[in-house]
């Protein structure tokens, strides 16, 4: 039996190559070692105010993303690959993942929500925050638990969201009995921190207020090249990764991880170059990659792609609901 992986990503912003460097491109190599489940997490993204028409046009692009991408879903070939890797589905669709989160928020604890990282940033010099947002690692976690998943990939600013659910299983299991798989995390190279290209101390986010923070995945060529010869740079001249060259040391790691060629070896092939040579050539390596991934992009229909989303709630919706009822018979519901 393979183990079971479980990620998924909001359908708000522009996807954009940290995304893909830092999440996708990692579960297209992993789908076919692990029994792979991909969500659209769209109950996620209302945590933050969302336009009703602009969230159903993201939950596509989404997914169109991560079948253009090379995942292969169950319900059609239409990334080109096998079919039958991988479940891709729409959160929304699967009802027992709000269920769950609510009868795991009676044994998660405020002081724990409170030290969330992530919610102390968003939150940061902002009222009227939502509980959705405070509530947002529960619901994770029942994203998590509900398919006995084994190993979640993240990126290590998720490590904590992993802990909590970590933390929600033992003491379900605790006192309840054992109901839960305890997840483990899967961090890899490919998991790095993709930073911004107007600030390489932050990370590329698909909700900055500047485009020139991000290449988005739909970007086109032209505002590709335009893109990286407006991102910053350190002092000097040399191609050097280190770490007193952040701004360098992303757009190296960005050259890197979609070239295939380690640091050292574009370090020695801009060796008396400058920064105009390589960020000439970054862009073009880039726009090597999002060509091909555009075409298969845009030959998806909504249609063919809203197919594949209703097999994969169809797919999953029994797994999910066998943990829910057994979680509500532990719980002391009425069957």
């Amino acid at each position: 039996m393979k183990k079971r992986i479980f990620s998924g990503i909001q359908p708000s912003g522009n996807l954009h190559i940290g995304n893909y460097l830092g999440a996708i491109k990692n579960w297209v190599k992993l789908q076919d070692e692990y029994d792979s489940i991909f969500c659209v997490v769209d109950l996620h993204a209302i945590t933050v105010p969302q336009n009703p028409e602009e969230l159903r046009k993201k939950t596509l692009e989404v997914a169109k993303i991560y079948l253009a991408s090379g995942i292969s879903a169950q319900g059609g070939s239409a990334s080109g690959g096998d079919p039958g890797n991988s479940i891709i589905f729409v959160q929304s669709h699967v009802p027992e993942h709000a269920e769950l989160c609510w009868i795991l928020n009676t044994i998660a604890k405020v002081s724990e929500l409170e030290r969330m990282t992530q919610f102390k940033d968003k939150s940061e010099n902002k009222e009227g925050i939502g509980m959705g947002l405070f509530d947002y690692p529960v619901l994770m976690a029942a994203d998590i638990l509900l398919y006995g998943t084994q190993t979640v990939p993240v990126g290590e600013d998720q490590l904590q969201h992993i802990e909590m659910a970590r933390t929600l299983a033992k003491r379900f299991n605790q006192k309840f009995g054992e109901t839960f798989v305890i997840p483990e995390p899967f961090i890899t190279k490919e998991g790095m921190r993709i930073m911004g290209l107007d600030d390489p101390t932050k990370k590329m986010s698909k909700s900055a207020t500047s485009e020139y923070n991000y290449i988005a995945l739909t970007d086109t060529q032209d505002l590709v090249r335009k893109k990286i010869q407006k991102a910053v740079t350190d002092s000097g001249s040399e191609i050097i990764y280190q770490d007193d060259k952040p701004a360098l040391k992303n757009l190296i790691n960005i050259y890197s991880l979609f070239s295939e060629k380690t640091p050292q070896e574009i370090e020695k092939m801009y060796t008396g170059k400058g920064y105009a040579d390589f960020k000439k050539d970054l862009a073009e390596v880039i726009i090597g990659f999002l060509k091909p991934f555009q075409e298969k992009y845009n030959a998806l229909t909504d249609e063919k792609v809203l197919e594949i989303l209703k097999v994969g709630a169809e797919k999953v919706r029994p797994i999910a609901k066998k943990k829910l009822d057994e979680v509500k018979s532990k719980v002391g519901f009425l069957s």
